[in-house]
């Protein structure tokens, strides 16, 4: 009878043990269950490109603005697109108000090539191929080049944004030779990238150079070494 009564001890504390590392496992795994139903935040925490729950809609936040109301208080006015059938809404929260933010997976992918409005990358790790539209880029999709790493944002393996590096390599293509004779030196002058896209650059640049542009806001940042 010992004997049974410690099998039984032994198999209760067994099976509390693996509840125990059950729970454990899906506090800390990164995209477990449990994180994907999502956290209450207050709403001025928000930001573009979270993604939230309401009224059991999943939204992606576009825009967001902090928008005084006088007496009224404080609130958020947001512009959202569904994630299942991409329409945008238009929402207002007050700032101190709960809102759901659902996680996301974020993955690395390189690009393999543009072609029309899509982007085709590839899983380094699996090998596995997508087609993403450009627009999940924003503006930044006039940087993207072959072999170039990319970030992206998943919601249930569905893309939801993506972003290229913060400094980017470009050649200038064009722009305007040294001004001989002028009374003072301009600070900056335009240049056109072999991206399409135009910058301002140094006065002392010019055509042919390598040169690293920020792609949050196209500024110049230096020579290319």
């Amino acid at each position: 009878m010992k004997g049974v009564q410690h099998g039984k001890r032994l198999s209760s504390s067994l099976s509390t043990l693996f509840k125990f590392n059950h729970s454990l496992s899906l506090l800390t795994s990164p995209w477990s269950a449990f994180q994907h139903r999502g956290v209450k935040v207050n709403a001025i925490h928000l930001r573009p490109g979270n993604v939230i729950e309401k009224s059991g809609r999943v939204y992606q936040i576009v825009e967001s603005e902090h928008k005084q109301r006088g007496r009224g208080g404080a609130l958020m006015q947001m512009e959202l697109r569904d994630v299942d059938n991409g329409n945008k809404v238009s929402l207002r929260f007050g700032t101190e108000e709960p809102v759901e933010r659902v996680f996301v997976e974020e993955k690395s992918y390189t690009c393999l090539y543009t072609e029309k409005n899509s982007a085709f990358l590839i899983e380094p790790e699996t090998y596995d191929q997508l087609q993403v539209p450009l627009d999940l880029f924003g503006k930044s999709a006039a940087y993207l080049k072959e072999e170039m790493k990319v970030r992206l944002q998943l919601y249930d393996g569905r893309p939801l944004a993506a972003s290229v590096p913060k400094r980017v390599t470009c050649i200038i293509k064009e722009t305007q030779p040294p001004m001989k004779g002028a009374s003072a030196t301009p600070r900056y002058k335009r240049a056109l990238l072999d991206n399409g896209l135009t910058v301002q650059v140094p006065p002392y640049l010019e055509i042919g150079e390598e040169i690293i542009i920020s792609t949050e806001d196209d500024s110049y940042l230096g020579r290319a070494n």
